[in-house]
């Protein structure tokens, strides 16, 4: 059960932590934005950075067991029928490399940390990229919640094009829960004025971060006695560039621009504030610390 605490706090998160379903090698166009199309450097780029983790984020709730994001199936690399072919297939092979064994799916992962897959109540979806849904096959009594307006957008024609492979989002007996935001006056959110409370007590608040794609959405963990946790999905690659102001190469540059910077006030009001991105190399030893420090 959940109880409050003397500070109006709701207690009802416990220990928080994170799992990588294997790595992805991605361009630094990718991570550092570039002025050429995308499709262009896509094609034409030869380099590489090292390779980074698919964090999936793993919250204990009073509730249940709730995840962040599932992670990249490794059916990716052993289904020759897993991309479209022709032009699409290229870019998607032209735009990640991944590395994912067989100790490294979800389930994997998850049976690794003590946790059964069948005990996942909610698993929450950044956005609908490939490397984010992964997983959701192996969550048998999840609901599986995204935001409207991104899946408003799977829906819209040849969305294979806009970097979403329908086939395996769209799956049968999957229990999608498709959320709105609402209109919201809680000062300590600000600057988002619109949210959505997903365990209905206050802890774990979606914030719509359009930008990498239509309906891109974070997770804002809020926790009694640690710092609280900003999950940002690919709305950054690197805490260190998204607090400069450098937004990824895929997506909207004006939408990445304005969801940085609500980021950056609401880290700015809550100094404490642990943002942690799917691919970032250093997420693990942010939560590290943010999970040993008291919340303010």
């Amino acid at each position: 059960m959940t109880t409050t605490t003397s500070t109006g706090v709701v207690d009802g998160v416990g220990r928080v932590s994170m799992l990588s379903t294997g790595s992805v090698d991605i361009h630094p166009q990718q991570v550092f934005g570039s002025r050429l199309p995308m499709y262009v450097w896509i094609a034409g780029s030869r380099r590489w950075l090292s390779a980074r983790p698919i964090n999936v984020y793993i919250i204990e709730h009073a509730r249940g067991l709730v995840l962040f994001d599932t992670g990249q199936d490794r059916a990716s690399l052993t289904d020759p029928n897993y991309f479209p072919g022709g032009v699409l297939g290229f870019l998607y092979r032209r735009l990640a490399r991944f590395h994912i064994g067989p100790s490294d799916t979800l389930t994997a992962q998850l049976s690794a940390r003590g946790y059964s897959p069948d005990s996942v109540k909610v698993a929450v979806i950044s956005h609908l990229h490939e490397d984010h849904v992964g997983g959701i096959r192996e969550l048998p009594n999840a609901e599986i919640v995204v935001s409207q307006q991104e899946w408003t957008a799977l829906q819209q024609p040849h969305p294979e094009a806009r970097g979403f492979l329908r086939r395996h989002v769209d799956v049968p007996g999957i229990n999608w829960r498709r959320v709105a935001f609402q209109s919201t006056a809680d000062p300590s959110l600000a600057p988002f004025d619109s949210a959505y409370d997903l365990m209905g007590d206050g802890t774990l608040m979606l914030l719509p971060t359009s930008g990498h794609t239509p309906g891109s959405l974070s997770m804002l963990v809020r926790r009694a006695h640690a710092a609280p946790l900003l999950l940002v999905g690919d709305l950054t690659y690197a805490t260190e560039l998204l607090e400069i102001g450098r937004v990824p190469g895929v997506g909207d540059t004006r939408q990445l621009r304005v969801a940085s910077d609500k980021v950056r006030q609401l880290k700015a009001r809550q100094p404490n504030l642990a943002v942690l991105a799917a691919h970032d190399p250093g997420a693990a030893d942010r939560l590290r610390q943010a999970n040993l420090s008291l919340a303010a």
